[in-house]
């Protein structure tokens, strides 16, 4: 390989969320972190070099966007996924979450039904419920391991009061990326009800084993007009820290309904690293960005193999998309409190609890294994000793 993605890199000076607040968030720092979705890896050199020179300039006061910055998101997209985006109905915004939360509060009033599929990402029921919106479950169906989206549920919960349906593409924590013809089920009854759809697609370039991941709002004209994307280079090229995402937002109404409370808000400029570290990541990033996928394919099949062999109880699902893994503990036989009890203090591993992501996901933990496999390794010796007690 070209990029070295097996180094180990010391991350205890480098103010990170993922190991600084392990103490708070665990109840102690000698864990091995493999929790929080980031990645362990440096960036690719490209953007590297990008910062360096921005840092050289010497002056970091407001930034104005050139059009090379849009048009390298724009490019991306087509190039890839075949994806025409109007680059004059994008909005620049913070994060994913933030994006949520401001069209949760803009698109909907209080009482409204927000749908979400569980086991999901938590932030999703966090911004419904704090903005005084009723949250809608829409489970997941878990066949063999593998889970599909449950449409007559859908449809059986939607009714006049439910405005918005927000959509994880790929999914997290179970990893699917979901085909064409699922994307399509789940639109047209959306469309048919009347409920706008919220795409969070943040892991859309992640996708492993031949998967394609399908922007919902490339299938039709239809499909467009009914979604707004949420989009970001953060989980691709490990950029959380520069705070940068996008909103493809298809209706000009909405887009100046957005781009106005942007501004109130005063969220909608990129800061001055953010601005060269996403078109950089964009516009040189594709060849680093394809090494990485194989490193993280083999980093999932080196964890389900250990598994199987040393530890037959912990179940990994193979996800088609995301560096994050499903673990199925339900061989176990632990309660939610047990389980992060085994894994917090005998196993000494931090990872995302599965209840974090639902009441669905309480027999299960996410790992992420975007980091070294040397680490990885480390991290499964010490849970395979806790296991080996049990």
């Amino acid at each position: 390989m070209k990029y070295d993605f097996h180094e180990i890199i010391d991350r205890s000076e480098n103010n990170s969320l993922k190991y600084d607040e392990l103490d708070s968030m665990f109840g102690r720092k000698d864990l091995y972190s493999l929790w929080v979705a980031d990645m362990d890896f440096k960036v690719a050199p490209a953007i590297q070099k990008a910062l360096e020179d921005k840092v050289k300039e010497g002056i970091y006061g407001y930034t104005s966007r050139p059009d090379s910055y849009y048009g390298s998101m724009v490019n991306w997209y087509n190039r890839r996924y075949n994806w025409n985006i109007d680059k004059d109905l994008v909005l620049h915004s913070p994060s994913v979450v933030s994006s949520l939360s401001l069209m949760v509060q803009e698109f909907t009033k209080p009482g409204d039904k927000i749908i979400i599929q569980p086991p999901v990402y938590y932030p999703f029921s966090n911004v419904v419920k704090n903005h005084g919106r009723k949250l809608v479950l829409n489970p997941l169906k878990e066949v063999d391991g593998k889970y599909y989206m449950d449409y007559e549920d859908l449809e059986e919960k939607i009714d006049e009061n439910t405005k918005l349906l927000i959509l994880c593409n790929p999914h997290n924590p179970v990893g699917r990326v979901w085909t064409k013809e699922e994307l399509e089920k789940l639109g047209n009854i959306c469309i048919k009800k009347g409920v706008k759809i919220v795409s969070d697609e943040i892991h859309g370039d992640l996708t492993l084993w031949g998967r394609r991941y399908t922007p919902l709002g490339s299938i039709s004209e239809e499909f467009r007009k009914n979604t707004i994307t949420c989009l970001s280079t953060s989980k691709t090229f490990n950029l959380a820290g520069v705070q940068a995402s996008f909103i493809v937002v298809p209706d000009k109404e909405d887009f100046e309904k957005l781009d106005r409370v942007m501004g109130l808000y005063d969220v909608s400029r990129n800061n001055c690293f953010s601005l060269v570290a996403v078109e950089a990541a964009l516009t040189h990033g594709e060849e680093w960005l394809e090494e990485l996928l194989v490193y993280l394919g083999e980093n999932i099949e080196f964890l389900i193999d250990y598994c199987k062999n040393h530890m037959p109880k912990i179940v990994p699902n193979k996800p088609e998309g995301t560096y994050l893994v499903w673990l199925d503990c339900s061989n176990l036989n632990m309660t939610t409190k047990e389980l992060d009890d085994f894994m917090i203090n005998k196993a000494k591993v931090a990872l995302d609890s599965g209840f974090w992501f639902g009441r669905e996901g309480k027999k299960y933990m996410r790992i992420n294994v975007a980091c070294s496999r040397e680490l990885i390794k480390m991290a499964l010796d010490s849970m395979k000793r806790a296991y080996d007690q049990l």
